[in-house]
């Protein structure tokens, strides 16, 4: 027998009757790629299913089954890492859940389970993002933490220390103190709101929430309003290019034009010199001989 199969099966003996489960949170931004550790040391991938929960009083629907996708919906999405981790691509708000890693082997199980709480940070503005935003109008930014699979955000805050935040450009964080926001949170502390009147400065301005874990920051969400004062200058920008260019079109017959005329007259000139020069020699000559 593979001496790493042997190693499984004894460990799997001495966990047998062993209660409880291995627990991780993992916070990922909505959009970016993560990874979930199965945080065992695993030489064969094959003997790892992962399942998944998003709402608690669900069946669990089966991801990986003994190294094999089983989700087809998500297939390109999803993959196993040389560690049997599971990796899921362009990760969205409605994939958080529990996330849970077990070893088979001869359809016993090995070991306990290895839990994987995905918690997704989203943020999304009052506005269309299609619609252009005004200086001098007001618009609310909301961000917020999905988690889903009976986690509350008062339960992450109790047990796992976790605050939810918005920072300025230089990562300060912002406070209720600051008259030009106005920032509220809900009361499960899952969201929290900023809203603000825009500058003309704030075009294309990134607005960043933040969430740590016992102080530590875990990830972070942006969002990028576009205001119409920054439209508009594009829009001149573009004005004032397309009349220099048909200027340019329009105007370079005439100039042409005015080349050759000009070359023509000052040949005109050259000629006349010319004949004027021949007329002045002979008669000069014709003075000589008289």
């Amino acid at each position: 027998m593979d001496e790493c199969l042997l190693g499984l099966i004894m460990l799997s003996t001495l966990l047998a009757g062993t209660s409880g489960v291995d627990e991780t949170h993992v916070f990922i931004s909505s959009g970016e790629d993560v990874r979930l550790p199965c945080n065992k040391a695993l030489c064969e991938c094959k003997l790892t299913t992962w399942n998944y929960n998003r709402f608690s009083h669900l069946a669990a629907v089966e991801l990986i089954g003994l190294g094999l996708k089983k989700d087809t919906e998500n297939l390109e999405r999803l993959s196993l890492g040389s560690d049997c981790s599971l990796n899921i691509r362009n990760v969205t708000k409605e994939e958080c859940g529990v996330y849970t890693c077990r070893l088979f082997l001869n359809d016993k199980q090995l070991g306990t389970d290895v839990r994987v709480y995905l918690h997704v940070l989203y943020v999304s503005s009052s506005s269309s993002s299609s619609q252009t935003i005004s200086a001098g109008l007001s618009v609310t930014l909301s961000c917020q933490l999905y988690s889903n699979a009976g986690v509350t955000c008062d339960d992450l805050v109790r047990s796992e220390g976790i605050e939810l935040f918005w920072v300025n450009q230089a990562g300060v964080k912002l406070t209720r103190s600051d008259s030009r926001y106005q920032i509220s949170s809900s009361s499960d502390h899952c969201i929290s709101n900023l809203t603000t009147t825009l500058l003309n400065e704030d075009h294309n301005r990134e607005w960043k929430c933040n969430i740590t874990q016992r102080n530590q920051v875990k990830t972070s969400a942006t969002y990028t309003l576009k205001s119409s004062a920054g439209t508009e200058v594009s829009r001149t920008v573009v004005r004032v290019i397309l009349i220099i260019v048909e200027f340019a079109v329009f105007a370079a017959p005439t100039v042409i034009l005015l080349q050759i005329i000009c070359s023509r007259r000052a040949g005109r000139k050259d000629s006349q010199h010319s004949e004027e020069i021949m007329i002045n020699t002979i008669y000069g000559k014709n003075l000589l001989y008289k």
